[in-house]
């Protein structure tokens, strides 16, 4: 029965994985509690040893032998001593066996519960270690099961805890054995154990995805500078790129727009929206309300407000549908977005607007780039503007023998007027 009591323990401490001497340390707590409840008293020093001999469990008293006895139940004299030892000595300490007939039975059934305790305890204390260190990261879980609105998921198939609904993607539909991404925000300690922030709907799961299908993003070359995000429907996300010869955008679509997309995919088809972060306020708040084109921006910094007017055909794109567009916008840029008609606008600020520049030939009259420029342009058949939106340096150079420094112009002079 020992053997068998033992082999179970051992296969406890694999399939929880808590330390075997955590588990018998924890048992032997509940056995010496278990047998001052039904033999002895509180103030008794008892000491249990666990073993697989012919023995089993082994209930001591310890008593310490003094000159005078002062605590009988923890002290005895030399001469009490000799009988159990045979030249005891003052600072000794005896070990008496106090083990009782029928102790095995019922100080299992007096120590289940305790141990039963004990043990959670000791997986709470587990699981808080292992989690605590990776507050912010990104976490594997596999769908347990569901329970009316609540998601119960296994983390790395090491504990399950409960994705509550207010952190699910509204509309995503879960199963057992779905396999999802989770973004772990911060693991407390309860008094009913640690408890694991998870959520599919933090703003941070949309930049740790970045980070594991982007390189650019993980080694620091590419930056997210802001997220506005509304679950399983839309983001914007601001980047800039630290090295001047990568394409911050370009860099996060990739090729055919695979590595966005596999983003979206993981968070059931939520769009995301990549836009150029800028240290000029109004070229990143035409950025952030983009598809629609913007005329003209008056911005108070001191009240962090925004007026920004727009043609009457622009305003629905610009508002977005119940007005999620200028929503995302003003969150991602800081600043509260007032969508306006070119209409309400002063005759002073409405004679500042620059016409809308559609060809290269507008282009060049508006920026002052160089004819043979333009004559090259043309010969490649890039003759709108539009055209040339997205383009970078490196896109453009050799076309029609365009140097280096005559692509960076033209790229300057599209954004000047974007």
């Amino acid at each position: 029965m020992q053997s068998q009591f033992l082999a179970a323990i051992n296969q406890l401490c694999d399939e929880k994985g808590i330390p075997k001497d955590r588990v018998l340390e924890t048992i032997k707590a509940a056995l010496r509690a278990a047998y001052r409840k039904d033999y002895g008293n509180r103030d008794q020093n008892i000491e249990v040893e666990l073993n697989d001999s012919a023995e089993g469990t082994v209930v001591y008293l310890l008593k310490e032998v003094v000159k005078k006895v002062e605590n009988p139940e923890q002290e005895m004299t030399v001469a009490e001593a000799k009988k159990y030892k045979k030249t005891p000595k003052v600072g000794d300490t005896i070990k008496i066996d106090v083990t009782p007939l029928e102790y095995g039975r019922i100080a299992a059934q007096s120590a289940k519960q305790v141990i039963i305790q004990r043990i959670q305890e000791a997986e709470r204390d587990i699981m808080y270690d292992t989690f605590k260190d990776r507050e912010n990261e990104l976490i594997n879980a596999l769908v347990h099961r569901v329970e009316g609105n609540n998601v119960y998921v296994n983390l790395d198939n090491k504990i399950t805890t409960m994705l509550t609904r207010d952190q699910q993607i509204p509309r995503e539909r879960y199963y057992g054995g779905q396999r999802l991404k989770l973004y772990l925000d911060k693991v407390i300690k309860t008094t009913k154990g640690p408890q694991l922030l998870i959520s599919r709907t933090h703003e941070s799961l949309v930049r740790k995805l970045m980070e594991l299908e982007i390189p650019e993003i993980k080694q620091e070359l590419v930056e997210i500078k802001g997220i506005a995000r509304e679950p399983g429907v839309r983001s914007k996300v601001s980047v800039n790129s630290n090295d001047p010869k990568i394409d911050p955008i370009g860099s996060c679509v990739g090729q055919k727009g695979v590595r966005v997309t596999n983003v979206m995919d993981e968070l059931n088809g939520e769009r995301i929206d990549i836009i150029q972060w800028s240290e000029n306020m109004e070229e990143y708040i035409k950025a952030a309300l983009a598809p629609a084109k913007v005329a003209h921006l008056d911005i108070d910094e001191e009240g962090k407000r925004v007026s920004v007017y727009v043609q009457p055909d622009q305003r629905p794109l610009a508002i977005g549908k119940e007005g999620q567009n200028v929503r995302l916008a003003s969150r991602l840029v800081g600043y509260e977005l007032d969508i306006m008609d070119i209409g309400d606008l002063s005759e002073e600020d409405a004679a500042k607007i620059k016409p809308e520049v559609e060809n290269v030939a507008e282009l060049a009259e508006q920026v002052g780039l160089a004819p043979e420029i333009i004559t090259k342009l043309e010969a490649a058949n890039l003759t709108q503007v539009a055209q040339l939106k997205g383009l970078s340096a490196k896109d453009l150079t050799g076309l029609e023998d365009l140097t280096e420094e005559e692509a960076q112009a033209v790229v300057e002079a599209v954004k000047g007027v974007a």
